[in-house]
């Protein structure tokens, strides 16, 4: 699986970018399936501190998989997607064996 990283409205740095790469990558344990994953990461303009958005799309052979997540930090919106994103792969694999 590929891990396609952009961040949007500012420069991510290599620490940033290996951490979210690590998490995505980890999906892998819970499907084979996944083909491609597009992370965009973004800073929101709003007066709260929590303007760190995380938007994870899986391409996914029969549907995409979608999680979006807005925290203080990219790490916690990262990982919040991420989780997310498994509960969606375990539904999907459950549904797969019915």
């Amino acid at each position: 699986m590929r891990v396609k990283i952009q961040s949007i409205h500012f420069d991510a740095d290599a620490k940033l970018l290996n951490f979210v790469e690590s998490k995505v990558e980890k999906l892998n344990t819970y499907s084979n399936d996944i083909l491609d994953s597009e992370v965009f990461l973004r800073l929101e303009k709003s007066s709260s501190h929590e303007n760190k958005v995380a938007e994870i799309k899986l391409l996914v052979p029969g549907n995409d998989l979608f999680a979006k997540r807005q925290c203080k930090t990219f790490e916690e919106a990262t990982d919040q997607a991420v989780e997310a994103l498994r509960r969606q792969l375990k539904k999907q694999k459950e549904k797969a064996m019915d």
